[in-house]
């Protein structure tokens, strides 16, 4: 058994830098409107029509002159949303009108209801007691006042979320330029590691990886892909390896990176394509590997992710998700950072930064984010991912952090 790695070990920017070199982002696709939720639009999105594409009232009540000023005044017809008036407001005469309904020709302000009353309300001819002054353009958006024919609306690089996808729609835009999303394989390695729902035997584990990953690249936007739970033989690997290199843009293997005999994931790597790192200066997750191999249809990324749920979580948040955002089209993939003070003193470790589990909260009396720990952080124990929202990013050195010391925070999760 070898012991001794051939792997140069990292720093965590180092091999973010070499990660994100090898990620690149696909050619546009087009989407339906009703698909393109959390996706990076590829191109910028101008406006064909103003917006209103017509002067429309704001509010219920009456369409008028407003030179005519305060006064009673018959009312000579009505307009509601949806429908163009078959009438023109004249000098001497207001017509009723109801929110978001185009403003009849001649009229040049509404006066909201609250300020009129309706007199003798049997009569053919209904007359209006308007008690308020108005000034041209009250209560009416004109033509463009929101978004100008021409106007870009939306720029390439943003990400689609609600209100961008119903601007979209107010553009008239169906089908939409996107990147696409990163299909993201996961293979679980390792004879000991059974399915969640069978009975446990001597020796075994249930197979905690794989679904964790699966929901972790649905989270971030990914597109995932099953591969299963492979043997500790090379044909068994190598087949499950093939598959994911044809079905997906990313592979993620777990477990079988370290230095036994049985971990057999290094070098399938090295012969099937590049690897780039095999080790990097990080506390959990010092084990895992990047590397990338040439498909038929394009390059692939594989990450060799540490078997300890942990570590392997861990490592996810710190390299793939920003190869992934790369890949989706992001135009800063990195994980959002933010400053925070220690709610409880931490130990540090004198051989390798660590990302250490914490939840963050807003202290209003601090006005700064607090980062609580989630306790024990052995990279075995998952209840340390359980409520955590960011990574601490803890310094290599001997000692310890102080309660109330800022420290930098990587978000994994909602604040």
């Amino acid at each position: 058994m070898t012991t001794r790695s051939p792997y140069s070990m990292l720093s965590v920017e180092d091999a973010l830098d070499i990660t994100l070199a090898q990620a690149h982002t696909p050619a546009p696709v087009h989407r339906p409107l009703s698909d393109v939720r959390g996706a990076i639009l590829a191109a910028d999105i101008a406006a064909r029509e103003p917006l209103p594409p017509f002067p429309a009232s704001t509010m219920d009540g009456y369409a008028v002159i407003a030179a005519d000023g305060p006064g009673d005044y018959p009312q000579i017809g009505e307009v509601s949303a949806g429908a163009l008036a078959a009438f023109t407001v004249k000098p001497g005469t207001v017509a009723y009108i109801t929110t978001g309904a185009p403003l009849p020709e001649g009229a040049d302000a509404v006066v909201m209801i609250e300020e009129t009353e309706r007199l003798d309300a049997a009569a053919d001819t209904p007359r209006i007691r308007i008690n308020q002054q108005s000034k041209t353009g009250a209560n009416v958006r004109q033509v463009g006042v929101d978004v100008e024919v021409g106007q870009t609306v939306l720029a390439a690089g943003e990400r689609l979320d609600p209100a961008e996808i119903g601007l979209l729609a107010t553009a008239g835009i169906i089908d939409v330029p996107v990147f696409p999303r990163p299909k993201v394989a996961v293979l679980s390695t390792g004879d000991e590691l059974i399915e969640p729902g069978e009975s446990l035997g001597p020796g075994q584990i249930r197979d905690s990886n794989r679904a964790m990953l699966l929901a972790a690249i649905r989270a971030v936007g990914g597109e995932p892909v099953d591969l299963g739970i492979s043997g500790d033989t090379q044909e068994a690997l190598e087949l499950r390896v093939h598959r994911g290199l044809t079905q997906a843009d990313i592979l993620l293997t777990s477990g079988g990176v370290s230095m036994g005999d049985l971990d057999l994931v290094k070098p399938l790597l090295e012969h099937a394509g590049t690897v780039h790192y095999g080790r990097v200066r990080m506390k959990p997750g010092k084990p895992v590997t990047f590397a990338t191999a040439d498909v038929e249809r394009g390059r692939r990324l594989v990450f060799g992710l540490p078997g300890n749920p942990v570590s392997s979580l861990v490592t996810f948040y710190l390299f793939v998700v920003p190869a992934l955002r790369k890949m989706a089209g992001w135009q800063d993939p990195h994980l959002r950072q933010v400053k925070a003070r220690l709610a409880q003193p931490l130990p540090l470790d004198a051989y390798r930064p660590e990302y250490h589990r914490a939840t963050l909260t807003w202290d209003a009396d601090q006005a700064c984010f607090l980062a609580a720990s989630t306790g024990i952080q052995a990279s075995s124990r998952l209840l340390s991912m359980r409520t955590a929202n960011a990574l601490l990013a803890l310094p290599q050195r001997e000692g310890t952090m102080a309660a109330g010391e800022l420290v930098d925070a990587l978000l994994i999760g909602d604040l």
